[in-house]
């Protein structure tokens, strides 16, 4: 199959070359990447590309949650104190902020699919490596690697920004959720099956699977259009948009396609230019505070459920009856998950589709701003409403809208950071965005397992004043990016 594609590439070529030697004619038609996108519409190349780049959540909810299912048990296994448990979710926060910022310059610069399957073989090999680990140092390094490959996923996103018209992109990439919600599902259902009986060694080696399995299908998705125009390789964009079109069974535009003016590809400084520094400092805030909010929630949580889900205030611990085992009852205060801990965690893991359809209806009626200003005010609100003295049910319910609004604000932040940049510098914004994001994810774990402790409506007050600082944030925003073409050059 990838015979033909190259045969066209290379005849394109040489007809590239052949116009270049002579000035086409002024009355000639022309067309953007961005106008053969819109032409060519929505259809079959879209969904398989929804397909193959949204299992890249998949994936990386397995990696990025497969921490919590497997704590309790290194927590015995190497009788390790709370903030060496809390050290190893920092750490892979940590290597996901360091590579974030390398790889977003390393797709600007050498194209987004490259590296999306660079970081999936990274993250794969020392997850892999991780299932070998010795030593609790061991473990803790090679989970921040598996952090660094892990934050290439994002390029995932940009390819499908890059490739889908205008409308429908706010409603296909908030179901992206789905894929997240997906990964998050199986490894605490695979957890829960094989914890018990092969240990976590044996999880990490199995929830490696999908990844290795996506790498072989990446094949079927072509390098961006736009990134191809954006570097001058036109050759590779005309067959690239050809392709689609022939997919999608759909005429391509009349003309030839037109090249950009040459700009440099993204750096640093061009986020803080005059042009964007005010729209860069405040997304960089609010992906610090959602990133803060989500893993709070999810840390949070059994914190809560550690005492008795009352008023906030500390109550003797419940021991799970489905976890009588002998290491629950040793001297390391290991507290290994049973059948209930599962099912509570897979009940609040639900909560993050739950406002899917209402959040893709507003994002794309009241706009990007508005709508994730109204979701992060919530968020602050629901924060507070973790103190109100309810039953059991009623604080469950709590975490699971807290779930499902941070979320929404995943999804719509998500969106809107991919559309405001420019091609030039959009793997950057996103990449220093996704560093930023995990600065909170990161502060997190001290807050909701050490902060908590100590001043139970405090830590709720610095949850809930962050989500607000992030809510006017959002309404301020100097763009909006609702309907907006995406941008070829800054």
């Amino acid at each position: 199959m990838a015979t033909a594609p190259k045969e066209a590439e290379n005849a394109i070529g040489l007809e590239e070359i052949h116009v270049a030697r002579q000035e086409p004619p002024k009355a000639q038609k022309t067309f953007t990447v961005e106008e053969a996108v819109e032409t060519i519409g929505f259809g079959r190349f879209h969904i398989a590309l929804f397909l193959i780049m949204g299992s890249t959540g998949v994936v990386e909810a397995m990696e990025i949650m497969l921490i919590a299912v497997v704590s309790p048990l290194i927590r015995c296994e190497w009788q390790l104190q709370d903030w060496q448990v809390a050290l190893v979710t920092t750490m892979v926060f940590f290597g996901y902020m360091v590579f974030s910022i390398v790889l977003g310059l390393l797709a600007d610069r050498y194209g987004r699919w490259k590296i999306l399957l660079l970081s999936f073989l990274w993250a794969a090999y020392f997850s892999l490596l991780t299932s070998f680990a010795p030593s609790y140092i061991w473990f803790v390094f090679l989970r921040a690697m598996v952090g660094g490959g892990v934050s290439g996923h994002a390029q995932g996103l940009i390819i499908k920004t890059e490739f889908l018209p205008t409308k429908y992109r706010g409603y296909m990439l908030p179901l992206s959720q789905v894929f997240w919600l997906a990964g998050s599902l199986l490894i605490i259902g695979l957890a829960s099956v094989v914890n018990p009986t092969i240990g976590w060694r044996w999880l990490i080696r199995i929830a490696s699977i999908p990844g290795i399995l996506l790498i072989l299908v990446f094949k079927f998705i072509p390098e961006s259009a736009r990134y191809n125009v954006s570097t001058g390789n036109m050759a590779a964009a005309l067959a690239t948009l050809r392709r689609i079109a022939k997919m999608n069974g759909a005429a391509m535009p009349e003309g030839v396609l037109r090249e950009p003016a040459k700009e440099r590809r993204g750096r640093f400084k061009d986020l803080i230019h005059p042009k964007y520094l005010r729209t860069t400092l405040q997304i960089w805030i609010i992906w610090l505070g959602i990133a803060f909010a989500y893993y709070g929630v999810i840390l949070a949580s059994a914190e809560l459920l550690e005492r008795d889900l009352i008023c906030g205030s500390a109550a003797p611990p419940v021991q799970d009856p489905g976890d009588d085992s002998e290491e629950s009852r040793s001297p390391c205060h290991c507290h290994l998950f049973g059948p209930t801990a599962y099912q509570t965690m897979i009940i609040s893991t639900v909560g993050e589709i739950a406002l899917n359809p209402l959040n893709i209806l507003v994002i794309n009626f009241l706009g990007r701003r508005l709508s994730l200003c109204i979701t992060m005010g919530c968020t602050a609100l629901f924060f507070l409403l973790l103190n109100i003295c309810t039953s059991s049910a009623g604080t469950i319910g709590f975490l699971f809208m807290l779930r499902a609004l941070v979320s929404a604000n995943f999804n719509t932040i998500y969106i809107y950071t991919a559309e405001v940049y420019p091609t030039t510098m959009r793997a950057l914004g996103m990449g220093t965005s996704g560093s930023l994001c995990r600065v909170g994810a990161m502060v997190a774990p001290f807050i909701s397992q050490v902060l908590m402790s100590a001043s139970f409506i405090g830590a709720l007050c610095l949850f809930s004043s962050v989500c607000v600082v992030c809510a006017i944030s959002a309404f301020t925003l100097p763009i909006e990016t609702k309907g907006r073409a995406l941008q070829q050059v800054k």
